[in-house]
């Protein structure tokens, strides 16, 4: 059992509007440690008044910009590259706060913080090879495509990828030309800071970044603000639609990722080790507080009870403890309000007949623990709520097309899970899961491809994910051209 203790203390959060940095109110309620319940810092909000300067100051940055010509793509591009440099000199900082904030084990986030050097400078790319305007065929007429960045975008980041969402989603939107306004998650603004500051010392174009901090009423002011045209936001499913009401007032461009109860599909040929080693993988991630997570596994009756002792077996070997120890395989749930929630998912899932089983040692500290769980047993078409921590719940079918029935009538849309031994098989059945991405034998962080564009389908959102798509969203199409009377329709 871990008991490693370490002292955390994290700078109190602060605005970045219109080229200046601005202190917040403090609320009445402080951010914790989730390893311990000590405080960190007060939880802060951004006040009406700096809100609405930032969201001045956004449109008129975007009423002056020159967005046509190639100097705009190299300032981009350059700024970006110096970004990741920043980055890569605070990749340690970035981890440690990460851990804090999230309470995944630090050995984890030094991995994910390494992958941000190389998302930004992908934007970087990405900024050079817009083609901001190109000559269209047009029996001779001269007809012109311009590719123009939206507007104000708002960006709102979750918790659970403190620092790499919001670092992959400004750099998009940087790129693409498009003013930002980050709103961080209150439970974990801390790394967000850290990345903005790499942004601002990178010498970015004035107003082409803002930070504001806040609670959901924060995020409701910028999402219903008419000056706003597009959001990102990656979160829960209640708050991804009332984003989406807000913006069917003036049709602002989405980018919503919801997330869902992911299905696992474990086919009667599959090797009994890989699942329960990919299974485990997919269900530890992050603390299992990633969208893409594994919920719902669906097995062959003859292998439920194997498959739960394998995973109880693993689990018991997991080191449960502080989020900062290096020898902490899984460390606490981010904040209170999640574990309690996941608490109350547990005993849904035993009131609906699930047996569980908690294996984990947990550890002598005072946060938010919760030991890696799986539910055995309960009506897999009753079974339909995200989960969104180490929790799995473990259901026998009877063959592939009862699996894929319980999968797609609710289905996550995000992603899913094939296990078995036949490749072809395996992805051929998981091409017909409604899902965005279906993975087969593994449950890595990283995408499967380097040109993965994953698609939100149904409830998990709207849009997509992928280096090139990221930058797109932010950009729309203009056509201008010569017309002529003398052509037919």
């Amino acid at each position: 059992m871990n008991t490693t203790t370490q002292t955390t203390s994290l700078a109190q959060p602060v605005s970045y509007i219109a080229g200046e940095w601005v202190r917040c109110q403090t609320l009445d309620t402080w951010n914790v440690d989730p390893n311990t319940g000590e405080p960190v810092h007060r939880m802060v909000t951004t006040s009406p008044t700096d809100l609405e300067r930032a969201l001045q100051h956004a449109q008129h940055t975007y009423d002056a910009l020159d967005w046509a010509g190639d100097d705009f793509r190299l300032e981009r591009a350059e700024a970006l590259e110096r970004v990741a440099t920043n980055v890569e000199k605070r990749l340690e900082e970035i981890a440690r706060t990460d851990a804090i904030t999230s309470g995944t084990a630090i050995t984890a986030t030094r991995k994910l913080a390494a992958f941000l050097p190389a998302r930004i400078r992908g934007a970087a790319a990405e900024a050079r090879g817009i083609p901001r305007v190109t000559t269209l065929a047009a029996g001779g007429r001269d007809v012109r495509l311009h590719q123009v960045p939206w507007g104000p975008a708002a960006i709102l980041t979750p918790w659970n990828g403190p620092s790499f969402i919001p670092a992959a989603k400004m750099a998009s939107a940087v790129a693409s030309g498009c003013p930002v306004l980050l709103k961080p998650s209150e439970h974990a603004p801390a790394s967000a800071q850290v990345i903005v500051e790499c942004f601002v010392d990178a010498g970015l174009p004035a107003g082409a970044l803002q930070l504001v901090h806040g609670t959901g009423s924060v995020g409701a002011a910028l999402t219903g603000d008419r000056r706003v045209k597009v959001v990102s936001f990656t979160g829960g499913p209640g708050a991804g639609r009332a984003i989406a009401r807000a913006a069917a007032e003036d049709f602002k461009v989405l980018q919503l990722e919801l997330g869902g109860n992911n299905p696992v599909l474990v086919l009667d040929d599959a090797d009994l080790d890989v699942t329960a080693d990919g299974i485990l993988t997919g269900m530890t991630n992050l603390n299992g507080q990633w969208c893409e997570g594994p919920g719902k596994v669906l097995a062959p009756h003859r292998l439920v009870q194997p498959l739960r002792e394998a995973l109880g077996a693993r689990i018991a070997r997991l080191r449960i403890g502080h989020s900062l120890g290096e020898e902490s395989d899984i460390g606490p749930i981010s904040n209170e309000p999640h574990h309690r929630n996941l608490i109350q998912r547990i005993a849904d899932l035993r009131g609906l007949g699930a047996e569980i089983d908690q294996p984990g040692e947990l550890p002598d500290l005072a946060g938010f623990f919760l030991s890696p769980t799986i539910a055995t047993g309960s009506d897999p078409d009753r079974t339909t709520a995200e989960l969104f921590g180490p929790v799995i719940s473990l259901h026998g079918v009877d063959s592939d097309e009862d699996a894929l029935r319980a999968a797609n009538a609710h289905p996550s849309g995000l992603d899913a899970y094939v296990f078995g031994t036949d490749t072809d098989r395996a992805i051929t059945i998981g091409a017909r899961i409604i899902s965005g991405e279906v993975r087969v034998n593994g449950a890595k962080l990283a995408d499967l491809g380097d040109d993965s564009a994953q698609s939100f389908w149904g409830p998990s959102g709207i849009g997509g994910h992928g280096p090139a798509e990221s930058v797109r969203v932010f950009c729309g199409d203009r056509v201008v051209g010569v017309d002529s009377p003398d052509l037919p329709i």
